[in-house]
């Protein structure tokens, strides 16, 4: 793996979940959530986050329909990860974003996070989510 980090992103409708790896890219550290404005606004702030931190690849949560099929939210997100792809120059990879919300709701729950504090952490908690489960895979397939 290379020094450079890794960005992984969960898209909102009205707010977008964010995280980075470490330079290892062992670990996925919350970000602040990007609330949209506009897509111009979205794009200058990933690319300001991209060249403050070091980051070298994006990863965006697909969110594929339960039986894996690419619906109205998915088609979204790969139109979004183009315009990245696009305005960056940067690889962009999607991950497969199932159950990420639930899970990051079920650990804010046994951690006994208010409900209000809950709903502030949900889309960065689930782009750790995203960007970890993004991470573990590339040190398995390495380990192979």
């Amino acid at each position: 793996m290379s020094a450079k980090r890794v960005l992984g992103l969960d898209l909102g409708a009205r707010r977008i979940g964010m995280a980075v790896s470490d330079p290892m890219g062992w670990t996925a550290q919350g970000l602040p959530t990007l609330e949209r404005r506009s897509e111009q606004q979205v794009i200058a702030e990933i690319r300001r986050l991209v060249e403050e931190l070091g980051v070298g690849r994006i990863v965006v949560g697909l969110p594929r329909n339960m039986d894996g099929t690419i619906g109205p939210e998915a088609r979204k997100a790969l139109t979004f990860v183009e315009t990245l792809r696009a305005s960056l120059g940067l690889p962009v990879e999607t991950w497969d974003e199932r159950l990420t919300t639930v899970a990051a709701h079920k650990s804010m729950m046994e951690g006994r996070l208010s409900r209000a504090r809950r709903k502030r952490s949900v889309d960065r908690i689930a782009a750790q989510l995203i960007l970890q489960g993004y991470l573990d895979s590339l040190r398995a397939a390495a380990s192979r």
